[in-house]
């Protein structure tokens, strides 16, 4: 009788071996295809979602450490599901790469006339012999301090977007439009309307 146990106890973990390594394969294959997606996302994905791009990394390690312990099946589903979402890496990548485009897009085509109106109006100021009702001097420089500072954010802001470094071009950026707006209306200028978007082709 206890040979009998001995010799199926035997069977099993054999079977148990057997099924283990019908994964091994799989799961290494898995695995390399998941790494190779996420290495193809990475050059995007750094610039744009580096977060997502980190945690992707991490969860292929994971796998990596399940595979080197023998644990091929959690190993086989969690390299399956990291393929999806170094495709969905690839696909976020490219949709914040075109909303950051369109946004300076938009702040290209407005910032710089803003600008030019600020500083002839900051100009004029400059030299009349008397200030308008509600412009004192203390007003006007700091309208061209303001002035100044959009100036200099948006060189800044211009060079890094030259770089191809969009990200850092948008953060330099970030309020310009805004301080630009609030000089122009200290200064009794009229701010630019926002550009309506485009209307949706008829169905």
């Amino acid at each position: 009788m206890k040979k009998t146990f001995a010799l199926v106890a035997c069977a099993l973990l054999v079977a148990g071996l057997a099924a283990c390594n019908a994964d091994k394969g799989p799961a290494d294959a898995a695995i390399k295809a998941a790494d190779q997606a996420i290495t193809a996302a990475a050059p995007e994905a750094e610039k744009f979602i580096p977060e997502q791009l980190t945690a992707a990394k991490d969860a292929l390690k994971a796998a990596q450490d399940q595979f080197a312990k023998g644990d091929y099946k959690a190993a086989l589903a969690a390299a399956t599901e990291l393929g999806t979402k170094a495709q969905e890496l690839a696909t976020a990548a490219a949709a914040k790469k075109d909303e950051l485009t369109k946004a300076w897009t938009d702040l290209s085509g407005s910032l710089p006339q803003m600008v030019t109106a600020i500083q002839a109006k900051v100009e004029e100021l400059g030299k009349a012999r008397k200030l308008p009702k509600g412009m004192d001097k203390a007003a006007l420089t700091q309208a061209q301090e303001g002035l100044a500072g959009i100036q200099k954010s948006w060189e800044e802001a211009s060079a890094a977007f030259t770089g191809g470094n969009l990200v850092d071009a948008m953060a330099k950026a970030g309020g310009l439009k805004e301080k630009a707006t609030e000089i122009m209306g200290a200064l009794g200028l009229q701010a630019p309307a926002p550009a309506e978007a485009p209307a949706a082709p008829a169905s």
